[in-house]
């Protein structure tokens, strides 16, 4: 049994490990014993970079057993930076392993893992540019169907120590700028085509030189990666021991094929969410990988809430992961709570207790599922394995930084003779200018640096939908950042708003809101005139079609954007100005003839001005506007929420004080905009694109007196720019 050292605790988060990872390697024996003596060999102690603490504990999870004699000598290579990325560690294992007991020779050693050898980024650049220009027929021809993997390694064998992130991004960013977007027909299943009569042989050569070139499985469909249940007898891992042979874990035939008995050959996958926070944007990845997986093989996925830590859990967060499961399109196959085989666990326990090889985790504390029917909870690592065992799942699917406890995986499971599930790990989810580590987001709502989990400007999905961004969107943009082992770079909060703006030009209907109101008093139409124009929903709405249109009054004093006009013209201005005319989008041209300054002599507070009924003027300026509906009544007053980035910084993780880089401009508030009437017939959730402002929600915090709308996404869009 292990029980939590608050000291090896420390010594773990001062090497950099987030509290998560450094907990759950407490409650493994062999790492925690492994990484101490690997902090106190290389002489850390006190604490080090991060990216030298990852290495270290790469180092205690992956280190050769039979070259243990050499493991100082590596640490010193680790801490100087002479070893600096994972290639170069994972040369260093092969080379030590191959070496075992005997001499190091230093020479050959670092030759062999690239220490000394710089790889810039202009390196990569030009290396990258090679590959594409040797296989620029290819890619043209095969587009986003391209064989990424292939491109990485003709640039691994230009420079093998070269930083996969830096290699990820600028492979990406070529890609995208010689191929522009990604297009639908970059996504189609290639149509099958009837079988032919074969070649005759003379011809063959002929036919293999003329037919199309291969496209990616992975771009066509990225599930076909994973092997089907009955491929699942094949070696998963290699576990090594100092004091017997080396384990190699895989399924017996009988194990096998009672397992295909029970699920009829069905994939069976799960999606285990801790229940102790809102699901946020790298839990979206996680359903389109589990969910996905088992409803393109016509199987099914749990969804089992990993509740065995009741001090962290609480029911209304079970309630919001059943809920936003369905919001995001799964439909689980059944579910369930680990906390429901607690007592096969425990008969499980007892059993490796009595071998001399079983720890549980002691907490007595009440159960948000099970009560206090129990006084011991199975940490991860025990019960984790066992349960996807009990449950015949297929294929068990997790983010990289669980690589490190498949060998405990699968030695607990062999151990008590069990089936084991196919495993396997790919990069997490990172975007730019956010947090998604739960005890971050969890500080920021416990100490109201946001409004709730369901703030905005958080990347949980309560926050996203509140913000007006559809599940949709959130699929499209995982479905394109696809399934890989890469490092998980990190991507670009823009390119998730690429796929917002994609959905919500083709659904949100179009209205007119003003969200800083300047007054147009236009003089030469008739006091107490209010005229009805037809305005526009849809950009391509049909002449014949009412129901693509809106009413909106047009009357002697209209609202403009106060950031519309400007008292000194210029060439490349296209607002309004004194002497200078725009049109007033559905309306008519309108001339500034007067300004009403205040006592500062700069300060605008109205403009007089004059329509063109006959619309005989052609300005090149398009304004948005609001007018009084009624002589003397204001237009309806709305609050609008402008949201944009939480932090500044790219990745705010990464600093020390991440708090405080917290954006002061992600969240601005304009109480008393004005919009069109219409608009009051909006209900929660609705969607519009606000012409010429940006993508807009109703909110829940809206009421029968004033409307309030968050902004989704602004209409530029960075990302088709160039953004990776």
């Amino acid at each position: 049994m292990v029980k939590e050292d608050s000291n090896v605790l420390d010594l773990f988060l001062k090497i950099g490990l987030d509290e998560k990872t450094a907990k759950n390697t407490l409650a493994n024996n062999k790492v925690t014993t492994n990484l101490t003596a690997v902090i106190h060999e290389a002489a850390v102690i006190d604490g080090c970079d991060r990216a030298v603490g990852n290495l270290l504990y790469t180092v205690a999870t992956k280190f050769p057993a039979n070259a243990l004699n050499h493991r100082p000598t590596l640490l010193q290579y680790i801490v100087s930076t002479k070893i600096k990325t994972p290639a170069q560690l994972e040369a260093a294992f092969a080379f030590l392993a191959s070496t075992a007991s005997e001499n190091l020779k230093a020479h050959d050693f670092e030759e062999a893992c690239g220490v000394g050898v710089e790889v810039s980024k202009e390196d990569i650049e030009r290396a990258v540019s090679e590959v594409f220009e040797e296989k620029k027929t290819n890619i043209l021809e095969q587009r986003y169907r391209i064989n990424v993997g292939e491109l990485f390694g003709h640039v691994r064998k230009k420079l093998p120590w070269a930083d996969p992130k830096v290699v990820k991004e600028v492979v990406d960013l070529k890609l995208y700028k010689l191929l522009g977007e990604r297009t639908a027909a970059d996504n189609e299943k290639p149509v099958k085509k009837k079988k032919e009569k074969p070649a005759k042989t003379e011809d063959k050569a002929k036919v293999e030189e003329t037919s199309a070139p291969k496209q990616s499985e992975e771009e066509l469909n990225p599930y076909l990666i994973f092997p089907t249940p009955e491929e699942n007898y094949k070696v998963h891992t290699e576990i090594y021991f100092s004091d017997r042979p080396v384990l190699r874990a895989c399924n017996s035939k009988e194990l096998l094929e009672k397992h295909l008995k029970v699920t009829g050959g069905k994939v069976l996958t799960r999606f285990p969410p801790e229940p102790n926070g809102f699901l946020h944007i790298g839990h979206a990845k996680a359903m389109f990988v589990d969910f996905g997986l088992a409803k393109e093989r016509g199987g099914g996925c749990y969804l089992r809430f990993d509740d065995t830590n009741p001090e962290a859990e609480k029911k209304e967060y079970i309630d919001h992961i059943k809920e936003i499961v369905g919001w995001m399109g799964w439909e689980p196959f059944k579910i369930t709570y680990t906390s429901d085989y607690f007592q096969d666990l425990y008969e499980l326990a007892v059993e490796l207790i009595r071998r001399g090889h079983a720890y549980v985790d002691h907490q007595f504390t009440p159960h948000p599922h099970a009560g206090d029917k129990w006084c011991i909870y199975p940490s991860y690592d025990y019960a984790h394995c066992i349960v996807d065992s009990l449950e015949n799942i297929t294929h068990s699917l997790c983010t990289l930084e669980f690589e490190t406890r498949r060998a405990s995986y699968y030695w607990l499971l062999d151990a008590l003779g069990l089936y084991q599930p196919f495993v396997w790990e790919y990069s997490r989810l990172n975007v730019s200018n956010t947090v998604m580590s739960k005890r971050k987001l969890n500080r920021l709502v416990t100490e109201n640096w946001v409004d709730g989990w369901d703030d905005p400007r958080l990347m949980t999905l309560a926050g996203l939908r509140r913000r007006g961004v559809t599940s949709t969107a959130i699929n499209a943009f995982v479905r394109g950042i696809g399934i890989t082992r890469s490092d998980s770079s990190m991507i670009q909060l823009s390119r998730l708003e690429y796929h917002i703006r994609e959905e919500l030009n083709k659904t949100a209907a179009r209205t007119l809101v003003v969200l800083n109101p300047l007054k147009v008093v236009i003089t030469n139409i008739e006091a107490g005139l209010v005229m009805d124009l037809d305005a526009k929903k849809w950009p391509e709405a049909p002449a014949d079609d009412a129901s693509s249109f809106y009413k909106v009054p047009f009357s002697r004093v209209v609202y403009i954007e106060r950031t519309d006009f400007r008292l000194k013209d210029s060439k490349d201005y296209y607002g309004l100005a004194p002497g200078k005319s725009v049109l007033l989008r559905y309306a008519y041209p309108i001339k500034c003839t007067d300004v009403i300054l205040a006592d500062d002599k700069e300060t605008v507070l109205e403009i007089r001005a004059e329509y063109d009924p006959s619309k005989t003027i052609k300005p090149k300026g398009v304004l948005h506007w609001v007018a009084e509906p009624s002589p003397g009544v204001d237009p309806l007053k709305v609050e609008v929420r402008l949201f944009d980035r939480l932090f500044c910084s790219e990745n705010p993780a990464e600093l020390d004080d991440w708090l405080g880089d917290l954006s002061p401009e992600s969240k601005v508030v304009i109480q008393n905009a004005y919009a069109v009437p219409s608009v009051s017939k909006a209900t929660l959730g609705d969607k519009f694109q606000f012409e010429r402002l940006g993508y807009f929600a109703v909110d829940k915090d809206s009421t029968s007196e004033k409307l309030v709308f968050n902004r989704t996404v602004t209409l530029r869009d960075n990302y088709a720019k160039g953004g990776k």
